[in-house]
């Protein structure tokens, strides 16, 4: 059974939308966007370079790998591209179509938890998920994530969408690593547990 990583920044109040550029997520009016990047140092490059060095299959929502396909693509100055047109990417959709642009690209039919739910059985890496917040949503209802990646940022909003929203599921998790940066963001690992009457 392949494992299902979620990798994700998030503020103190649990929002996850558009950490990463000005730009990269509007909607609700959402104003914040980019609220991560002054909080960048060695101490997170460094251990996000650690984990996507690691072999993985990547998992997106639609809007995250569209919104991946036209940034990463495109840079050349950093580690990161280089892995992430390598790797192999499934993309949960109900809208797109084959063929999809980018290269190593599959696109996942149907119901986005039945999909992963069987692809995790089949033999690959282990599965990493960024952003995507309504397909983690699904797969968390599910049961389906193994272990949580989260840069929890010294930062409270106040508004955007959530990670763990308050319809959510019920989960127990066990900390297996903890990283704190310069800049006083955590990056901590959380790995799902099965506690009694919690599947």
């Amino acid at each position: 059974m392949r494992t299902l990583t979620v990798l994700n920044n998030l503020t103190l109040d649990g929002v996850m939308q558009g950490p990463g550029r000005l730009d990269e997520d509007p909607r609700g009016g959402f104003e914040h966007a980019g609220w991560a990047a002054p909080y960048n140092d060695e101490v997170k490059g460094r251990t996000m370079g650690e984990g996507m060095s690691r072999p993985h299959d990547l998992l997106f929502g639609r809007r995250t790998y569209e919104d991946f396909y036209s940034v990463w693509p495109k840079r050349t100055d950093n580690p990161f591209t280089p892995v992430l047109n390598q790797a192999r990417k499934y993309v949960a959709s109900r809208t797109m179509q084959e063929p999809l642009s980018w290269e190593n690209s599959t696109l996942l039919r149907g119901d986005a938890a039945d999909a992963v739910e069987q692809l995790k059985k089949e033999p690959g890496n282990d599965i990493l998920v960024m952003g995507s917040g309504v397909l983690v949503g699904s797969l968390m209802r599910r049961n389906l994530v193994d272990e949580y990646m989260l840069l929890i940022h010294p930062l409270v909003l106040g508004t955007g969408r959530r990670m763990f929203p308050d319809d959510g599921t019920l989960a127990t998790l066990t900390l297996v690593q903890c990283v704190p940066t310069t800049t006083g963001v955590i990056i901590a690992t959380y790995r799902r547990t099965h506690a009694a009457g919690v599947q």
